[in-house]
This record gives structure tokens, sequence and C-alpha cells, in this order.
């Protein structure tokens, strides 16, 4: 299925969302685009680090809406 994955950033003193990166991709379900998703906010040049995604359909329909976890990501996160 396709799917359109945006990442973005939450401003904690009025949960403001600024998107930060936005990628269509193909992928066999929702688990399979919440981990292409993962996978993609530790390499995508992205102006700032995202902290969380959200998942929509072709339609535009929502399909996941989540927090990026920092410390697994920061455990995948290649090292240079």
């Amino acid at each position: 299925m396709k799917v359109v994955i945006e990442f973005y950033r939450t401003r904690v003193s009025d949960d403001a969302h600024a998107v930060v990166g936005r990628e269509t991709v193909e992928a066999v379900d929702l688990d399979d685009a919440i981990e292409v998703g993962r996978r993609l906010s530790l390499t995508l040049d992205m102006p700032q680090r995202p902290d969380a995604m959200a998942i929509t359909d072709a339609t535009g329909a929502a399909l996941y809406s989540g927090i990026i976890d920092v410390e697994v990501t920061n455990k995948e996160r290649p090292r240079s």
C-alpha cells in the first residue's frame, strides 16, 4: 500500500506541530510502514530531528500517529 509519512517536531508549551519532513513510500501493511518511518527518521536529511510521525494512506485517511522513541532511535543511529 502507498502511504505518506510526515515527520514533525512538537512544541510542548502548546502542542503545536511543525512538519520537518514528508515521504511517500510503499509498505506491506501498517506495521511495515511504522518500521519504515522509524528507519527514515534516522536517515532522511531534515532541518531538525523529528520527535513524532504521522502516517496516512493515499487518500489522506489517518492510519497512525505517534512519538518516535528517542532511546530506540539513538541505539539504531549509525555511528560516523
